[in-house]
């Protein structure tokens, strides 16, 4: 396998499959009031931890004021009834999401420049067990040629289904209901609930938090994401996590598949942070979190208060990372294009099944799968 693989999206030219067909042309989308704060990367951060700051509080009354902060979407009202039946094992999923967009400022800590579009940099699916005492994470590589549905567009008009197009260019085509769509369809899952970050907001949330605190068994340098570890045990400050979460030549083999593991890894040590700090005794670093969380944080229409997004996050606090199971999407490199993945129907539809009967991810369905190369690079210390 290459170094070449999978372009980074701080290059131009990323987002851009064999297929000619019109998932490739779709526009950013443009949410009023908030356009300029479009959604980037690793939104899992903000599911599996930040959420939990939220929950964990019992500061009530004091984040109704934070209600203004939060943009929400109606993924129901978009996609309407033709969708997976809801679980009703108890278990809920998440699709937590970022986008690659270089709007609103977002430029300077992405690379590259704003063109006025946007695809999903990250996605995860997240699915709760029931009794919320552990959780699986699904990540879907960016780069995987898929067929996606119909959509709306992001400014009006019906987008015909595309063959052989990148997964993230469904987020380009039509936005969030077009991504979640995509994901339903591929998966068979319903998803429950929908979350977004973006590059500023990611950097802000972990500079509040303090930094969180990770060991690295070899050197990581990449001056594409403005990186430069040694091995060793660090505690890095956002603008450091961001440039983790985002490398991939400093790593394995240099392809998005390596820096999902990567980003895997953050989120354990995030959580674990999370778990750690004492926020409680400190009202001004709390409502600091708080204010840069709702910032950051766009949801579906049934998290879009903080109330409810606190009711939900409160369900998740149970979750321990050691009760996190942390996988990606089954795919083998695609032989026509070593820049792009496939999807292994059978492997992932035992993925696919497993959730759906609310079961752990059997080891089979990851085995001789494409990987990466960058497990174990990094540890939550």
């Amino acid at each position: 396998m290459s170094a070449e693989s999978t372009p980074d999206p701080a290059i131009p030219g990323t987002g851009e499959s064999r297929s000619t067909g019109p998932g490739r042309r779709g526009k950013g989308r443009r949410r009023k009031p908030r356009a300029k704060r479009r959604k980037a990367l690793l939104v899992a951060a903000w599911s599996a931890a930040g959420v939990v700051v939220l929950g964990g509080t019992g500061a009530g009354v004091l984040y109704f004021k934070l209600n203004g902060n939060l943009t929400s979407v109606d993924i129901d009202q978009a996609l309407g009834a033709d969708r997976p039946e809801k679980a009703d094992n108890g278990s809920e999923n998440i699709l937590v999401l970022g986008s690659d967009t270089r709007a609103g400022g977002n430029d300077k800590l992405g690379g590259g420049t704003d063109d006025g579009t946007a695809r999903s940099d990250t996605a995860m699916i997240v699915h709760v067990y029931k009794g919320h005492k552990k959780a699986s994470v699904v990540s879907i590589p960016r780069d995987t040629l898929i067929h996606r549905p119909a959509c709306t567009g992001t400014e009006g008009g019906e987008q015909p289904a595309a063959d052989d197009v990148m997964f993230n260019s469904a987020y380009s085509t039509g936005g969030a209901a077009c991504a979640v769509k995509t994901v339903e369809s591929i998966s068979g899952l319903r998803m429950d609930h929908y979350l977004e970050v973006d590059f500023s907001g990611f950097q802000n949330l972990i500079d509040d938090l303090g930094g969180v605190k990770i060991t690295t068994t070899e050197n990581i340098k990449d001056p594409d994401s403005h990186l430069n570890l040694t091995a060793g045990t660090h505690t890095l400050d956002g603008e450091q996590s961001l440039g983790l979460v985002r490398t991939r030549h400093g790593v394995g083999d240099g392809s998005d598949l390596g820096r999902i593991q990567l980003q895997q890894a953050f989120v354990k040590a995030l959580v674990q942070q999370v778990k750690d700090i004492g926020v409680l005794g400190n009202p001004k670093r709390l409502y600091d979190l708080a204010d840069t969380a709702t910032k950051t944080v766009t949801t579906d229409s049934d998290l879009g208060s903080v109330n409810s997004l606190m009711s939900f996050a409160s369900g998740l606090k149970g979750i321990e990372p050691d009760g996190m199971h942390m996988v990606t999407m089954p795919v083998i490199y695609d032989p026509a294009d070593a820049n792009r993945v496939l999807m292994q129907k059978d492997k992932a539809q035992q993925v696919w099944t497993a959730l759906k009967n609310d079961r752990p991810i059997p080891a089979s369905a990851t085995e001789g799968t494409a990987a990466g190369g960058a497990k174990g690079v990094v540890n939550a210390s």
